[in-house]
Formats: structure tokens, C-alpha cells, sequence
């Protein structure tokens, strides 16, 4: 039968990341569900007019299912990664050096395996820290 559902994945709902938020309900523009799931990266380099140097790269996230999002900024555009380095198209030259920006991961499930803490965020602050406690293991 077809419409039986033969899968769940609730961990990649609740963080929904930027391969679930680019499928679009019928008959709407707008995602179902809002991001919840971001990583904190920092503008360390501007290397020419409209390119800006980030340190989240391969060693913080995942791009098997995409590279990721700029969160709320339809300007910036991350580009290309290496271990260590993300790459952020500046189509208006406005980042500087320590500028702060919100990365929506491409993939939340390997993404969240490279982190050791959740840093729960309530109206702009810090409410708790949540261990991964399975980090490191593998079987």
C-alpha cells in the first residue's frame, strides 16, 4: 500500500536542516518547519572584495546533502569548504573580520556527530548545554 509511512526520522525534524527546508509544502512557498539547528562560524579573513573566509569547514559540518545555508542573509552565499575553511560569496561587501554569522547545516544527522555540545539558545542567550553523549563512538 502507498500510503503507509515506513520511515521516521525525528531528529532530522526537530533540527530541520537546509535539505529538509529547501522541500516546499504544496500550494505554499514556505518550508513546514523553521531551522533549529545552526553552527556559529566567524568571518576570519576577507580575501578580495566579495569573498569572506569562515572557520566552519569539513571538520564542523557535513555537505554530502549539500553545502549549507547562510541563515537570514540571501546575500551570502557559502561557496566551497575545505577541513578547516568555508568560503562566503560577499555579493555586497559587507562582512568584516569577527563578524559573526549563522550557518544552517546541509546535513543535521553528521553534522551534529562532529560536536560535542548543543548550545541551547533562548532570545539570544545561552539557557543550557546539552552533552552528545554518544560523540566518538562508533561500533
Amino acid at each position: 500500500n502507498d500510503n503507509i509511512y515506513d520511515e521516521l526520522q525525528v531528529g532530522s525534524y526537530a533540527f530541520m536542516d537546509s535539505h529538509y527546508t529547501s522541500i516546499e509544502r504544496e500550494n505554499s512557498d514556505k518550508p513546514t518547519f523553521e531551522n533549529s539547528l545552526f553552527i556559529l562560524t566567524s568571518v576570519m579573513s576577507k580575501t578580495s572584495k566579495n569573498i569572506a573566509v569562515v572557520d566552519a569547514g569539513l571538520k564542523s559540518q557535513s555537505i554530502d546533502s549539500g553545502l549549507p545555508k547562510v541563515y537570514k542573509e540571501k546575500d551570502l552565499i557559502y561557496t566551497k569548504c575545505s577541513d578547516e575553511h568555508g568560503i562566503i560569496k560577499d555579493k555586497n561587501n559587507k562582512l568584516s573580520i569577527n563578524d559573526k554569522l549563522l550557518l544552517i547545516p546541509g546535513h543535521c544527522d553528521p553534522t551534529c556527530n562532529l560536536h560535542n555540545w548543543y548550545v541551547i539558545i533562548e532570545d539570544n542567550l545561552v539557557v543550557d548545554l546539552w552533552p552528545v553523549s554518544a560523540r566518538g563512538y562508533s561500533f
